[in-house]
C-alpha cells in the first residue's frame, strides 16, 4: 500500500468500481499521487486530477517514471529560483538554505534541502526547527521531489503536514515567443505583439514597481511588509509588466533573468476579474519571455499550485510542462 513518502511519484492505482454477477470490476489510473490520507488519495492524471476513496482500492503501488529530470537539473533550477525570490535573512547548513522574509510566502520562508547538509539527516533537521525558532516563525521546508524525498520521510516521522502540491513548469522561450502576431521589441519599454494585438493596450514593462503594481501584489499576497519589497526589487535583471485599459490596471506580471542568465522567472502573473478570458495573462507573459530573450535566457520557469486548475491550463497551452514538483512541509506546533 502506499505511504506519504510515495507522495510526488508516480503511481498507478487498481480501484474498485462495480460488481457484476458478484464480481468487482476494475479500473485502473495512471498519474502521479499529489495527496494521501486515511480516507482518500488523489492522483494527477493526463485527464486530470481523481480522488480515490481508499475503501476502492485493490492495490496501489509507485512505478517508475517516465522522463524525470536529473538531480543536478532540479538543484541548478532550484537555485536560479531561490535567486529570483531572494529572501532578505539567510543562513545556511553546509548547502541547505535557510530563508526568511516576515511570514511574507512560503518559498522565502522555508529551508531548500538541496545538496548535503554537512551532518545527519537528524540533525539537519533539528538545526532548521532551531533557525526558525530562533527567527519566531514556524519551520517550514521546501521538498523538491523526489530529489528531497529522504527528507520528507524524516520531516513524516516528525508529524509535519504538507501544503498543496506546487509544480515547477518550465517551456523554451522560443516556444512561448512563435506566436505568429509577436512583432519585434525594440523601440522602446512597450513590447507589440507579445504585449499587443491590434488595438489591444500595450504590454508595459518597467525595471521598478509602481506603487500601484505593489497594491496589486500587496492585495494578492495579504499585505507586503518591508520584506517583500526586497524580494521583489532585490534582483540585477528584474521587470515588472503592467497593463492599463481606459486609465485602469488591469494586468501585471513579474519576470527574471536568474541562473546564470539561463532562467526566465515568472511570478506575479494577475489579470483583474473585470479584463479576465481577453488573453491577457497571455500577453503579459510573452511580453517577459521577449525581455528575457533579449537579455540572453533560453528558458522560462514559474511556480503553480496543481489545484489551480484554471492557471495550469493557461501555462498547458503556452507550452509549458511539469519539470519536478514541491512540497512545503510545516513542522507541528510546539
Amino acid at each position: 500500500m502506499l505511504r506519504q513518502q510515495d507522495v510526488g511519484h508516480r503511481i498507478v492505482v487498481r480501484r474498485i468500481v462495480g460488481i457484476r454477477e458478484g464480481r468487482p470490476l476494475f479500473s485502473d489510473a495512471l498519474g502521479e499521487l499529489v495527496e494521501l490520507s486515511e480516507t482518500h488519495l488523489t492522483i494527477a492524471t493526463a485527464q486530470g486530477r481523481l480522488r480515490v476513496p481508499v475503501a476502492e482500492v485493490h492495490r496501489a503501488k509507485r512505478v517508475p517514471p517516465t522522463r524525470r529530470p536529473t538531480a543536478s537539473a532540479v538543484v541548478e533550477l532550484e537555485l536560479a529560483a531561490d535567486e529570483a525570490w531572494p529572501a532578505p535573512v539567510r543562513g545556511q547548513l553546509g548547502d541547505w538554505l535557510l530563508r526568511s522574509a516576515d511570514g511574507w510566502t512560503g518559498r522565502a520562508n522555508s529551508a531548500l534541502p538541496v545538496g548535503d547538509p554537512d551532518r545527519p539527516l537528524p540533525a539537519a533537521v533539528d538545526a532548521i526547527e532551531r533557525w526558525y525558532a530562533g527567527h519566531r516563525q514556524p519551520a517550514m521546508v521546501n521538498t523538491p521531489l523526489p530529489l528531497a524525498v529522504p527528507v520528507g520521510v524524516e520531516l513524516d516521522a516528525r508529524g509535519w503536514t504538507a501544503r498543496p502540491l506546487t509544480l515547477v513548469q518550465t517551456v523554451p522561450l522560443t516556444t512561448l515567443l512563435s506566436d505568429p502576431h509577436r512583432t519585434s521589441p525594440e523601440g522602446g519599454p512597450t513590447l507589440d505583439g507579445a504585449g499587443r494585438d491590434g488595438d489591444d493596450p500595450p504590454v508595459v514593462l518597467d525595471p521598478a514597481p509602481s506603487e500601484e503594481w505593489l497594491a496589486v501584489a500587496a492585495g494578492r499576497k495579504g499585505g507586503l511588509p518591508d520584506s517583500a519589497r526586497h524580494i521583489l526589487t532585490a534582483v540585477a535583471r528584474v521587470r515588472f509588466a503592467r497593463v492599463y485599459a481606459d486609465g485602469v490596471l488591469v494586468a501585471t506580471g513579474r519576470g527574471t533573468v536568474t541562473g546564470q542568465g539561463r532562467w526566465l522567472g515568472l511570478s506575479l502573473i494577475e489579470v483583474a476579474p473585470s479584463a479576465r478570458r481577453q488573453g491577457l495573462a497571455a500577453r503579459v507573459i510573452r511580453a517577459l519571455a521577449a525581455w528575457g530573450a533579449a537579455e540572453g535566457a533560453t528558458h522560462a520557469f514559474l511556480q503553480v499550485e496543481q489545484r489551480n486548475t484554471g492557471a495550469v491550463a493557461l501555462y498547458r497551452k503556452l507550452g509549458f510542462t511539469t519539470h519536478h514538483t514541491y512540497l512545503t512541509r510545516v513542522a507541528p506546533p510546539t
